[in-house]
């Protein structure tokens, strides 16, 4: 069985450089750091330090043996705060982004929420279709949607959303349904920033060229021109949802909609999490799967 013993004092030797550093800095004598260190060393059957009247120096065993105590030293330390900042009430400052559309429907108002859930906490959302510098301008976190580009960022998978193409009834009463792909050149297909739309058929993505009377960079405004009978749209879920259950808005395609994509929390890459952002990861989490 693992035995902890001299194994803290090795390490403080290791990084101090000499007996006399490591005690002081453990708070005990240097014949008990000597002590525990020969202890090691029988135990191990091994030399850790080259010993002279004027310096020690690690061996390469010493060395080998150092690297893997200071990886467990600092789980163990790891593990320390990760069970500390469990009973700490999250303060201070919470900076993230996320893009205005969803922002606004789903992400402030879950905000909101811990905000309330934590007074002490200074929130500071930024609602923003460009993609921020997390590190540079000192973000938390942000929110992304869709496909997640190439990062040293990590990402945890918060929910989903999946694209609707729709209708109003009026629309489809005097165009008529569409039922394949092809017959969509014969819609007058509303745009957004795209000139494309999304779909799936024979188990592949693809990509299909739409062209329409309106192109608008507002989701809204597409959804207000498509009840209003102008034409098809295709849009995110929030944009359409309650429309679609009122029916207001008929979907259609719906046999070639493309799977749904991720809605996505990045942050920089810290190998300890503070409570309030694991706190607040795990608040939206909950509240968009809901």
């Amino acid at each position: 069985m693992f035995s902890w013993e001299g194994v803290t004092e090795f390490v403080a030797v290791a990084e101090a450089g000499s007996f006399t550093a490591a005690a002081d800095r453990l708070g005990i004598s240097t014949a008990q750091v000597s002590r525990q260190i020969g202890a090691l060393e029988a135990r191990l059957a091994v030399k850790l330090f080259y010993r002279t009247t004027r310096k020690v120096s690690i061996t390469e065993t010493g060395q080998i043996y150092y690297n893997h105590c200071r990886q467990v030293l600092d789980g163990l330390a790891e593990a320390e705060r990760a069970v500390t900042d469990l009973h700490q009430t999250p303060k201070g400052r919470l900076k993230l982004t996320a893009p205005v559309t969803y922002g606004e429907n789903r992400i402030a108002p879950l905000i909101n929420d811990f905000a309330v859930q934590y007074p002490d906490l200074e929130v500071n959302l930024t609602l923003t279709n460009r993609r921020l510098d997390l590190v540079a301008e000192r973000f938390d976190l942000a929110i992304r949607l869709g496909e997640l580009e190439d990062s040293t960022m990590m990402a945890k998978r918060l929910a989903s959303r999946a694209h609707h193409v729709c209708a109003s009834p009026g629309y489809l009463s005097e165009r008529g349904m569409p039922h394949t792909l092809s017959e969509l050149d014969q819609h007058n297909c509303l745009q957004g920033t795209l000139d494309f739309w999304r779909f799936h058929e024979q188990g592949k993505p693809r990509h299909i060229r739409v062209t329409g009377s309106v192109r608008c960079n507002s989701g809204w405004s597409l959804v207000d021109a498509a009840l209003k009978g102008i034409g098809i749209i295709q849009l995110p879920d929030y944009y359409v949802q309650d429309r679609i259950e009122a029916a207001e808005l008929i979907p259609v395609l719906e046999r070639y909609r493309a799977p749904d994509d991720g809605i996505w929390a990045i942050y920089p890459h810290n190998r300890h999490l503070s409570p309030k952002v694991r706190l607040l990861l795990d608040h939206l989490s909950q509240g968009l799967s809901s």
